[in-house]
Formats: C-alpha cells, structure tokens, sequence
C-alpha cells in the first residue's frame, strides 16, 4: 500500500486553495484515490489557510492528522505545523523570504526567485512550490499541462508550466530522490474528482432541478454557482435572490407551478427561510432545501464544521406537518441523495431537508462514476385526463386514504387550483371550522406511514455481532470506518451504523442493530448529543456513551481510535 499526506499552507492571497487543488486533481487524473480538507479562515487576505491532500493506491476516505510533506508559503505554516510531520516528513519552504529555518526536516526552495526567473510573475510561486512537491515524490504525468490549461486558461498555463517544472527540477537535482515516498504512476484510469456541493449539484441536475434560488452563504454558495455554471446548457434558472426569506419563497412558487425547485443555505439562513418552510408544509408543495451546516449559532464560525443543526430542522416551524431530513455521508451518497430528496419532496408534496456540512460541502474525493440508471424521476399522483377526475370537480386539498391529494398545475388544465396558506378545504378555499381543520390535518399527515417505509439505515461496516457499535450520521461516516478497521485489526470488536436518512426516524431498524451489541457509541459534531437524544425519544434505548466534537473541526481516524483505546467514553 502506497500513501501520503500533503499540505500546502499560508495567507489567504497565497494561491493555497489553487495548489491543493491542482495537486488533488494531477493524483486523480493519474489514477490515485485522494481526499482533500480545506480550512480557511474568513477573510479575504491575511489569516492563516490550508489544503490537505491525503494520497493513496487504495481507497481513502478520510483525512490524516499527520502529515508527510508540508509545503510552507510563509512562516506561520512551519510555526503551527511543523510538529505534525512523521518522522521522515519534509517541510518545503520559499529560502528567498525565510532564512533562518534550518534542520533535517526543512528543504528551502527559492520559490519567489524562480517565479520571476522562469514564469516573469512572483505570484506564481506557489505552482514553483507545486512542482517542488511533485518533484519530492518523484510523481510527474501528462495531464499536469492540461489541467494547467483548464485551470489558468491557454496563455496562463504555459507560464505555471514553466514554473512548475522549475520547481521540480530544482528539488530531484539538490535533494537527489532521498524522499522515501514514491508516488509513481499507477494502472488505476482518471478518477473523478468532486467535493460535496459540486455532487449535490449534479444530483439534482440529473433529478430535473429546473431552478435554485438561494442567497449566497458559506458554505452553501458553491451549490448555487455550479449550478450556475450549467445554466443555459441545462436549462436552469438560477437566481441570486435578495435574502433568505426571498430564496425560499421563489423555489416554493415554483414548486407551486410544477417546476422542480430548490434552495440551498446555512443554519442561519435556514431560520429565516422557516416561514416559508411552513408555507410548503401547509399548502403541501414540494421542495427541497440544503442546510450545510456550521458551528453556530448566529453567524458563529462561517468556515468552520459541525453537525449542530439536527434537531432544529427536525422540528422548524409551528405546528405538524409532514417532512423528510436526510444526510449524505459521502461526496458520492450526495449525488443520489439529491435524486431521492425531489422524488420524496414530489411524491408526498412536502418539504425535504438535505443537512450536509462544511466538511463534506468542501471536502474533494475521487468518486466512482456516477450510474444514471439509478436515477429516476417519480413526480407522483399528478392530475391528467386519463385519472379520471372531472376538472370541474377537481379539489386540490381532496382528503384520500393515503394523505396524497391528486396534483395540478396552475394554468396548465382546465382544473382550477386552488392554494392557501391558511388552514383551507378540499378544494383550497380558507375555512374556520374545526371539523375540516381536524381532517386537513390528519391528511397530511397519515403520509408520514408512506414514508417511514422508504426511510432506512443504510450503511453498516464492521461485525454483524459486534460487542460495541458506533453509531453516527452524516459527514463522519469516513473517518470512523477508517477507525473500525484499526480497531478491528487489533483485536476489538467495533460495527458501525451510520445513518442517511433521518426522519422519519428508522426506529425498528435502529434498535435491532444496537440490541445486536453489548456496548452502544454514539459519535457525532455537536455538544449536546442530538443523535442521542433523538435514538432514545424514538427507541427507548439510553446510548451506553458519546463521541462529540464541537471545535469546528472534522473527526479524523486517529481522534475517533484515541477516544475509544483511551476510554474517554
């Protein structure tokens, strides 16, 4: 098994998010599996700033907290950082601005020099610095030059070529190949390479998501402008709306008109959209919202991860009504996640919520191409002349065994839709009396037994038996399978549950895998322990212990094996 961690860090203006990603793409393209984090701090220039990019000929689905190679674009870099290389780890740094590091673990490149010398640009020396890294490593294959040129663009590319390859000669001929890592080129094909906005994005594109209307917040933006990126060749509308309360109440009037619409926002965002959230509840219209999640509340740490919003979006608004949460685990669960979120959302007309993270938002990972015949599009009961409804008589609220009223579109039959945001009658009008209210309600709701039915436990890893079962949801999925096989490996008996699909809660599936173990874990990005709470409310069942994290960081392996190896659970 062949793997190595890399990071590039510096100041925000530095180019450190360019070089991390440029570096994750070269590995995809030749055939290597990667997982990139990204922190950044949220500001435009200054702070402090790095790209993580974990490397291997096997599948890696989390990231390392100890690092083999550090590309350092200032000194601040090496000052934080420097203790988590591994014993053979190398610190790259610019000698033409910092002089004064020496020792083993430091190979000074002249980065800035070499930018002005081979490229005529001094900004250009983090792709010197890029080239180095390669270099280090031994890695170097035809597709760098291409995705230069995608990148940069034709003319820029033959500069950052020319400065890539300074960088890379520069180090084979002084440090003379004794980096013990070797990255060489594999028979693996180009992978695919995404993070999970840009997955979401795709998803719902392939689902027929014809318009998104969001305001821009971290880290929800990029789902908004990748999406904009394909408007015309898709036929998307994408809207930049004024503010919250607006997004949402567009993506609702579309979903009013047939159109297959969506918002996406943080928790902050999220609690202005709740009205309208409401609004979708009660005049059951679908849409499907995306809450990427980050410590909060109020405005709290924009480009910071957690996993606090849980229990809020299970229970936004007043009153009942019908609603979905579901949670991709992994860039690719994203993508289908997005498919099941319209047909859920359209299929029993209600809102669906989609909770992802900072992490997995912008996190990138090489995926499996994505297998469209898994994709399909179920608009459910709508109105057509075949279904046998007098459009004279047709009610739009019509109270039906299954809760499902038959749909119509405005303006598109001759059957009159009628929609209200008061309580209202079948056929849509505002009422007042208890007796219609009371069968509304029931309505609505007698869906929730429908969809309980395509709500499951969906990723299980470890032991059918295990004496201690982890059970998480979301975004941390990566990091503690990657924990279970250490665990594993040296003795213990560890299984896993990790959960997609929330709510409706999967109780009965639940309970029988924590009854299955001796010993019950739950693992999660929050201090109160939402997940726990929410087990027992539903199952009865107490957790014998909690993983929490609410630094704003991401689990990794190493913090999920100390906790447990420790038992300070």
């Amino acid at each position: 098994m062949i793997e190595a961690t890399f990071m590039v860090g510096g100041e925000a203006g530095q180019g450190v998010q360019s070089v991390g990603y440029i570096l994750s793409r070269i590995f995809a393209s030749g055939g290597y599996y990667v997982f990139s984090d990204r922190d950044y701090e949220s500001r435009v220039r200054g702070g402090h700033n790095f790209f993580r990019i974990r490397v291997g000929d096997t599948e890696v689905s989390a990231i390392n907290e100890t690092l083999n190679i550090i590309v350092a674009l200032n000194k601040e870099t090496i000052d934080l950082h420097k203790k988590e290389l591994t014993k053979n780890g190398i610190i790259i740094f610019d000698s033409s601005i910092t002089a004064d590091v020496k020792g083993g673990k430091f190979v000074g490149v002249p980065l800035t020099k070499l930018a002005e010398e081979k490229a005529g640009n001094k900004l250009m020396s983090n792709t010197v610095a890029l080239g180095a890294c390669l270099g280090l490593v031994g890695y170097k294959n035809k597709s760098i030059k291409t995705i230069f040129t995608k990148t940069f663009g034709r003319e820029s590319s033959e500069a950052n070529m020319r400065a890539f390859n300074a960088g890379y000669e520069y180090i084979t001929s002084t440090f003379q190949n004794k980096f013990p890592i070797k990255l060489q080129k594999t028979n693996g094909k180009s992978k695919l390479l995404l993070n999970g906005n840009e997955a979401l994005a795709l998803g719902s594109i392939a689902s027929g998501c014809k318009l998104i209307a969001a305001y821009p917040m971290t880290p929800a933006s990029s789902i908004m402008e990748y999406m904009a990126l394909h408007e015309e060749d898709m036929g998307i509308t994408v809207i930049q709306a004024e503010d919250e309360i607006a997004a949402i109440n567009m993506a609702v009037g579309a979903g009013y008109t047939g159109i297959r619409a969506m918002t996406a926002t943080s928790g902050s965002g999220l609690c202005l959209m709740v009205e309208g959230l409401g609004l979708a509840g009660l005049a059951e219209i679908p849409v499907v919202i995306v809450d990427a999640q980050r410590p909060g509340p109020a405005v709290g740490l924009p480009t910071r991860t957690e996993q606090g919003d849980l229990q809020f979006v299970l229970h936004a608004h007043h009153s009942d009504f019908p609603r979905v949460v579901l949670a991709p685990s992994t860039i690719e669960d994203a993508f289908y996640t997005a498919v099941k979120a319209f047909n859920l959302a359209e299929k029993y007309q209600i809102p669906v919520v989609i909770l992802t993270d900072h992490l997995l938002a912008t996190s990138y990972q090489t995926v499996p191409d994505f297998d469209f015949r898994k994709v399909t599009i179920d608009r459910g009961n709508l109105y057509n002349h075949d279904n046998g409804i007098d459009p004279h008589e047709y009610k739009r609220y019509e109270v039906t065994r299954s809760g499902i009223s038959t749909r119509a579109f405005p303006g598109l039959s001759e059957a009159l839709v009628v929609s209200d945001s008061h309580g209202h009658s079948e056929a849509g009008h505002p009422i007042e009396d208890a007796d219609t209210q009371i069968r509304q309600v029931d309505k609505r709701l007698r869906k929730n037994k429908r969809i309980e039915k395509e709500i499951h436990v969906t990723k299980e890893y470890g032991p059918e038996k295990p004496e201690t079962l982890i059970v998480s949801w979301g975004s941390s999925f990566g990091a503690v399978k990657e924990a279970v096989d250490v665990l594993n490996r040296r003795g213990m008996s560890i299984g896993l549950v990790n959960l997609n699909e929330i709510w409706p809660f999967p109780g009965r599936e639940v309970s029988q895998r924590l009854n299955q173990a001796q010993r019950t874990l739950v693992l999660e990005g929050n201090a109160s322990g939402q997940l726990a709470r929410l087990i027992r409310a539903e199952t009865g069942i107490k957790v014998d212990g909690k993983i929490l994290k609410y630094d704003g960081r991401p689990f990794t392996p190493s913090y999920i094996i100390g906790k447990i190896t420790k038992g300070d659970v």
